[in-house]
């Protein structure tokens, strides 16, 4: 291995090992609210000693391997034996409790989780591997997470239990967050599209647009959501019929309309982008088949743009799952509403029952799109 490669293994493994070895794995608390006592990792259980010391053991071996292919699989291990002393240690420490007691996972767990995640995604990178490989890689340790849930292996940790008292919240909360995010991101492709083409076609709308939407983007999201609610509430009370298809003040329809002005500026962008990077001779070759603009466009300017463009798409799903959690705050829906009632209850369980899906949700959607903007530029390649 590279000595480069070698430091980023040192970055992402010294970090996990600090986690777990400073920090407690597990948090055990009387009830749901009230603070708890930590549990470190070699003390979650009897056996914890021996599983802490491998899995340092394969932290370490991220570091020293050679083998880029060998460091994605201890790293992908470490992973699965860190969830695996977290399940045991809850069960063990949940045996002789009290119904009310929780068991949360602690900041050594989720340090440890997220810098051997990152160990994976880095060595993953440095190997090559196409997107639909990255998709297959994954689908392994989801399934094997999937099979736990479904045998009940985690169910004694208090995120399990808070799922299991608000499942009909949790699925009200999916379908709205999908909502919202479709429901952004179709008028914000109908109106992207277009403004990146004017972009690209007139320099002097380009020298408006591009400006405009970038206000619009680094306008904050409270204050957007609020500016809204003027306008579409006074728009509800002048057209009563309206309220029949959710127009108001509140609700999904201001944080649909702010998700997508949110939106246009990737999309326009790239598109923009895309388009302008297109070589002149090819475009010339095509008036010389004489196309016309309409079908250059279509046949040879979007087809050669269109890795660009995705990308610019991909940054708008990315971008507007996660903003859609601040939805909840004017009625909206979605995951945010679990959040932000976890966070008026003091219920970090709650919070994270909320988080966990929108960011599953986003590295789904990046990998979908990574899979959609390489089979797009190996088109244009062929």
């Amino acid at each position: 291995m590279s000595a480069p490669a070698r430091r980023a293994a040192l970055v992402y493994a010294g970090p996990a090992l600090g986690g777990l070895a400073l920090l407690p794995l597990l948090d055990f608390r009387a009830n749901r609210i009230v603070g708890g006592d930590g549990v470190m990792a070699w003390a979650a259980t009897g056996g914890s000693a021996y599983a802490t010391a491998l899995l340092a053991a394969l932290a370490l071996g991220t570091i020293l391997s050679g083998s880029q292919v060998l460091r994605l699989a201890l790293a992908l291990a470490a992973l699965a034996l860190l969830g695996w002393m977290a399940g045991q240690g809850a069960e063990a420490l949940m045996a002789e409790a009290s119904e009310f007691a929780r068991v949360s996972l602690g900041g050594g767990f989720w340090i440890a989780a997220a810098f051997l995640a990152l160990a994976a995604a880095d060595a993953a990178a440095r190997i090559g591997l196409r997107a639909m490989v990255r998709i297959a890689l994954l689908a392994g340790p989801v399934a094997a997470l999937a099979l736990a849930l479904q045998t009940g292996f985690f169910d004694d940790l208090s995120i399990l239990r808070e799922y299991q008292a608000n499942r009909d919240v949790f699925d009200a909360a999916l379908a709205g967050h999908l909502r919202l995010v479709l429901g952004a991101l179709v008028p914000a492709l109908l109106i992207g599209l277009p403004l990146g083409w004017l972009c690209f076609a007139r320099p002097r709308a380009r020298a408006v647009i591009l400006p405009v939407l970038n206000i619009l983007q680094t306008t904050p999201s409270i204050a957007m959501f609020g500016l809204l609610m003027v306008p579409l509430g006074a728009l509800a009370r002048s057209y009563p019929g309206l309220r029949d298809w959710g127009v108001g003040g509140i609700g999904a329809a201001p944080a649909i309309v702010a998700l997508a002005l949110y939106a246009l500026l990737p999309i326009a962008a790239n598109t923009y982008a895309g388009l302008s990077g297109v070589p002149a001779a090819m475009r010339e070759a095509g008036r010389g088949m004489g196309l016309s603009p309409a079908r250059l466009l279509a046949q040879v300017e979007l087809p050669l743009a269109l890795p660009v463009i995705l990308t610019g798409i991909r940054i708008t799903v990315v971008q507007t799952i996660g903003l859609a959690a601040v939805a909840a705050l004017i009625g909206g829906g979605g995951f945010g509403t679990l959040v932000f009632r976890g966070m008026g209850q003091a219920a970090m369980d709650l919070v994270l029952l909320g988080t966990l899906p929108i960011v599953a949700l986003a590295i789904a959607a990046s990998l979908a799109f990574d899979a959609m903007i390489e089979a797009t530029a190996r088109g244009e390649a062929a």
